[in-house]
C-alpha cells in the first residue's frame, strides 16, 4: 500500500469508527458487531504503527491511555473555575429567595416581568475544563482550588463522550467546563466485572469518577466507565458566545459536546421551584446521580452585571435536595480535640451506607448538640450525610433506646433507690419507672484534655468547651509552633508547616520552647534539610530571641488575643508578670479587652503546663524590653482613635496603613462598631462600609488617611 493509499485508507477507518462511536455513546444504538468494531480498530492502529505520520490528534486510537505519569502538572486555569453559592433551603421557598436576591441586585420593581432563568442538573462527580485550541483538544484540567488545576489531559482523552476534534468551524481558543460522572448502572456492570477480575469495587459513581480522572496511569481512566456533560464556557478566543445560556448549550451541542437533556428555561421562581420538585421526583428513575438543580440567569448580559461576590458567581445558585439519610446505632462516644483545642464529642457508629459512602463517624459538635440530641452509647440514630459534609446524626429513636435492667436484693434496697430518684426532684417514682430508665447516661465532657491533662475551658455564653493547654497539648501543637513563628508573633523565618511536621513526628520538640533546644545534627536528618539549611534555621531561632514584649505575648496564642490587642495588653502593663498576675477588673481596663478577652487570658495563665512553657522560654535566653507602654510619650494625631481598613487601597498595602496608624497612636480594629472613629475603605470594600454608613462613621480614603496623618 503506497502512504497516500495508507492516508486515504486511515482517514476512512477514523471517520467510520467515529460514527459507530457517536452513535453507541451518544445516542445507546450499537451499528456495529463488537467484532467487526474491533477489526476496524485494529487496522487503524496497524496503519498508524506502520506510518507513524498519518496519527493525528483526533485519531480514535488515542483514547487508549498513553504511558503512565510521575505526577500530575499544575495548570493555572486563564478563567478560575468558580464555585456556585449553595442554597441550603432545599424547599420552594429557596427558589423564591435566589429570585428575590436576582431582582434586588437588578434593582426590579415589584411591577417588573418575570426574570427569565435556565435551570439545569447540578452534576454529581468531577468538575473538569476542556482546552481547545484550533477544533483540537489541547489539554484538560481538573478544578483544583478554582485558580490551579492539575493536568488530566490523557486520561480525559479516554473519555469518548469528550471529542477531539470540534465539529464545524472551531474558534482559535475555546475552553468548555463540564462534568465527569458514571452512570449507575455502568457503575455496577464495571464493579461486576472487578470482582470477577479479583479486583477492589468502586465505592459510588461519584468517587469512581474522580479517582478515575486522578490516576497516574491513563490505561485505568480507560477501563472505567466515565461521561462527561458540557455545562458552560472558560476562555475563549475568536469566537462571540450566544446572548443566553440555553442558547450556548445549544452551541456546545453543535460542537459534539454532550449535554444533558434535563434542563429549561422558566421565568420566575415558581417555575424554578416546580422543575427542582419534577426532577427530584424522577432522582431515582434518572441513571445518573445529581444532588440538586442549578439555577442560571439566562441571559449572558445580565449575568455579566451581577458580577461575582468572593469566589461565587451572583447569578447562580445550587438548589440542594434534602441528604440521604439512614439508620445505625451508637457503639461509643469519643471526644477528639483540633488544632484550636476545641473539644468536639464523635460518635462511633456502627457501620451503615449513606449518602454513597460507609459511615462509622458522625460529629456531635459540642457538648450542648450532644445534650439537646440527647446521643447515648447504645442508641439507634439517624444520620444524615450530604455531599462532602461531614456526617451527622439528625435524631434519635427513643422508642428503640436500651433500658436497664434492675434488680434489687430485698425490699430495702429497692425503696432507698426510690428515695435517692426523689431527692434530686423526682416525685413521681415506681416500681415499672425504675426498669425504664436508659442503660447509659447522657454525655458529658470531660473536665480534663483527653490528650494532655490540662483543664477544660467554655467561654461563658459559649458553645465550644477548649483546651487550656494551648502550648503542650499535643493536638494543638503544629498549630501553636505555626503560629508562634509567625512573622508577626517570633518571626522564625524558614520554620514552615512541612517542616514543623517532620521535628513533632521525630518527637524533637513538644512545645514552642522546645525550638530553642534544636541542634544542627538533629535538623541536618531531616528530609530536605541539608546543614546549610538547617544552620539558617537555627540562627533565625536565636535571632528570634531578641523580641519584643507585644510579639510574646501574641506569639503565645492565647485564645481572643490578636496583634493588636497584645499591643494594647503590653502598653499597659509594661512586664509580662504583671500581665500573668492581673485580675479580670485590671484587664478589662484595657481598651477593646472585654469579659471574654479577659476570661481567655486568665485561662491561659491559670493553667501550670502554660507558665511552664513561658519559665522555659526565659531559660533559652527569649528576651524582651520592660516596661514598653507609651507613657511620656507625645499623643500621636490618632490617638484614643480607632480605625477599620476595609478594601484594597491604591499605594499602601494592609499592613503599611495598621502601621502609619498605630505609629500614631491610633488602633486598628477588624470590625466596625458604635465604638470606631474612622473607616478608611479602599475598592470592592465590603459589608464594614456599609455598616460604617449606617451608623454614620466617618469614611476615609487613602488620601483622606495620609492628610490627617499630617494633621490637615
Amino acid at each position: 500500500m503506497s502512504v497516500d493509499d495508507a492516508a486515504r485508507r486511515a482517514e476512512q477507518l477514523r471517520r467510520e469508527i467515529e460514527t459507530h462511536d457517536r452513535a453507541y455513546y451518544e445516542r445507546d444504538a450499537s451499528t456495529i458487531s463488537d467484532a467487526a468494531y474491533d477489526a476496524l480498530f485494529r487496522e487503524l492502529q496497524a496503519l498508524e504503527a506502520e506510518y507513524p505520520a498519518l496519527s493525528t490528534p483526533d485519531s480514535p486510537t488515542r483514547r487508549v491511555g498513553g504511558r503512565p505519569l510521575a505526577q500530575f502538572e499544575t495548570v493555572a486555569h486563564a478563567v478560575p473555575m468558580l464555585s456556585i453559592q449553595t442554597e441550603t433551603d432545599t424547599g420552594a421557598s429557596g427558589a423564591e429567595q435566589f429570585d428575590a436576591r436576582i431582582r434586588r441586585e437588578l434593582e426590579l420593581s415589584g411591577a417588573a416581568p418575570p426574570v427569565e432563568y435556565a435551570a439545569e442538573l447540578k452534576f454529581d462527580g468531577l468538575a473538569v475544563s476542556l482546552r481547545y485550541e484550533h477544533g483540537l483538544f489541547a489539554q484538560g484540567a481538573t478544578r483544583g482550588d478554582g485558580v490551579n488545576g492539575e493536568d488530566v489531559t490523557q486520561n480525559l482523552k479516554t473519555l469518548h463522550d469528550v471529542p477531539l476534534r470540534l465539529q464545524g468551524v472551531a474558534p482559535p481558543v475555546l475552553e468548555v467546563r463540564g462534568e465527569v460522572y458514571m452512570r449507575r448502572d455502568d457503575l455496577a456492570r464495571y464493579n461486576q466485572s472487578a470482582r470477577a477480575r479479583g479486583e477492589k469495587p468502586l465505592v459510588n459513581p461519584r468517587n469512581g469518577a474522580a479517582g478515575s480522572i486522578r490516576q497516574l496511569d491513563p490505561a485505568i481512566a480507560a477501563n472505567r466507565p466515565l461521561k462527561f456533560f458540557a455545562y458552560g464556557l472558560g476562555a475563549v478566543e475568536g469566537w462571540n458566545p450566544p446572548a443566553t445560556h440555553r442558547e450556548l448549550l445549544d452551541a456546545l451541542a453543535d460542537f459534539g459536546f454532550p449535554v444533558c437533556e434535563h434542563r429549561i428555561v422558566a421565568r420566575g421562581w415558581r417555575a424554578l421551584a416546580g422543575f427542582h420538585d419534577r426532577m427530584g421526583e424522577q432522582r431515582a428513575q434518572i441513571p445518573f446521580d445529581f444532588d440538586g438543580v442549578v439555577y442560571k440567569v439566562n441571559s449572558l448580559a445580565l449575568q455579566n452585571r451581577l458580577g461575582f461576590r468572593s469566589r461565587e458567581p451572583r447569578w447562580a445558585v445550587a438548589h440542594k435536595y434534602p441528604a440521604e439519610e439512614a439508620r445505625t446505632v451508637v457503639t461509643a462516644i469519643d471526644v477528639q480535640v483540633g488544632r484550636t483545642g476545641a473539644l468536639t464529642p464523635v460518635a462511633k457508629l456502627r457501620p451503615v451506607f449513606v449518602g454513597g459512602v460507609t459511615v462509622t463517624n458522625a460529629t456531635l459538635h459540642n457538648e450542648d448538640e450532644a445534650r439537646r440530641k440527647d446521643v447515648r452509647v447504645g442508641d439507634t440514630v439517624i444520620v444524615r450525610r450530604a455531599g462532602d459534609v461531614i456526617p451527622e446524626i439528625v435524631n434519635v429513636v427513643p422508642e428503640e433506646r436500651p433500658l436497664a435492667r434492675m434488680r434489687f436484693r430485698g425490699r430495702k434496697a429497692y425503696l432507698s433507690a426510690l428515695e435517692t430518684l426523689r431527692a434530686f426532684g423526682m416525685r413521681k417514682i415506681s416500681g415499672p419507672y425504675l426498669r425504664r430508665m436508659p442503660r447509659h447516661p447522657a454525655f458529658q465532657l470531660p473536665e480534663t484534655c483527653p490528650e494532655c491533662g490540662s483543664r477544660v475551658v467554655r467561654e461563658e455564653g459559649g458553645a465550644i468547651a477548649r483546651c487550656a493547654g494551648g502550648l503542650v497539648c499535643p493536638a494543638q501543637l503544629k498549630g501553636a509552633l505555626l503560629h508562634f513563628a509567625s512573622r508577626r508573633a517570633m518571626d522564625i523565618e524558614g520554620l514552615g508547616e512541612k517542616l514543623v511536621e517532620q521535628i513533632i513526628a521525630g518527637g524533637h520538640v513538644k512545645t514552642p520552647a522546645g525550638l530553642y533546644a534544636l541542634t544542627l545534627p538533629m535538623l541536618a536528618t531531616l528530609e530536605r534539610m541539608g546543614r546549610k539549611s538547617a544552620a539558617n534555621l537555627l540562627a533565625a531561632i536565636e535571632k528570634s530571641k531578641a523580641t519584643t514584649l507585644a510579639r510574646l505575648i501574641f506569639a503565645l496564642g492565647i485564645r481572643n488575643v490578636g496583634e493588636s490587642t497584645a499591643k494594647d495588653l503590653a502598653q499597659y502593663f509594661g512586664k509580662l508578670d504583671a500581665l500573668s498576675q492581673a485580675s479580670a477588673e485590671a484587664l478589662e481596663k484595657v481598651p477593646d479587652v472585654g469579659a471574654i478577652v479577659a476570661e481567655s487570658i486568665l485561662d491561659f495563665f491559670a493553667e501550670a503546663h502554660n507558665r511552664e512553657v513561658i519559665e522555659c522560654l526565659v531559660a533559652a535566653g527569649v528576651r524582651w524590653p520592660e516596661n514598653e507602654g507609651r507613657a511620656g510619650a507625645p499623643p500621636g494625631p490618632f490617638s484614643g482613635k480607632t480605625f477599620v481598613l476595609t478594601g484594597a487601597l491604591p499605594t499602601l498595602k494592609r499592613d503599611d496603613a495598621k502601621a502609619l496608624i498605630e505609629n500614631a497612636g491610633g488602633k486598628v480594629s477588624g470590625s466596625v462598631s458604635r465604638k470606631t472613629d474612622y473607616v478608611v475603605a479602599g475598592e470592592e470594600a465590603g459589608s464594614k462600609l456599609d455598616k460604617a454608613r449606617e451608623l454614620g462613621i466617618d469614611i476615609l480614603d487613602e488620601t483622606g488617611l495620609l492628610q490627617q496623618l499630617k494633621g490637615d
